[in-house]
């Protein structure tokens, strides 16, 4: 049963993952013309402006969606998995709590990431000013 629900757990982020992936390279705009404009990089300049825009702060911003939305993925299956044990403990106090602990601790990890984003967010502000 654990081994049906660790695969099933790992198809979803997997394939959450590759769909953002493949929407990320649908809209990403140095692809639009690449073919017409081969012999020009486009990566590192505006789209009308033609001016250079920080190419660090753009990956460093992508890597964080991707990495926040693993980590939602991640607690909502702590989150059904918790409440599966808790629905079928059938009163085994130890199962229930199991899923209670289960619970709490993604609850605090999912706070403890967000007070991290947020706290890396306002430093980042800070910096850019």
């Amino acid at each position: 049963m654990k081994n049906k629900i660790i695969l099933t757990c790992l198809f979803l982020i997997t394939l959450t993952l590759s769909s953002q992936m493949v929407a990320q390279a649908q809209t990403d705009p140095t692809l639009e013309g690449l073919n017409e404009t081969a012999g020009e990089v486009t990566a590192f300049t505006g789209q009308t402006t033609g001016e250079y825009t920080n190419f660090v702060q753009t990956k460093t911003g992508q890597i964080i969606s991707v990495v926040l939305s693993f980590v939602g993925v991640l607690f909502l299956i702590l989150m059904i998995y918790a409440g599966i044990t808790w629905m079928t403990a059938q009163g085994n106090e130890q199962q229930v709590s199991k899923a209670k602990s289960l619970l709490i601790n993604a609850v605090i990890g999912i706070i403890i990431v967000f007070a991290a984003y947020a706290l890396v967010s306002f430093i980042g502000d800070e910096l850019i000013k």
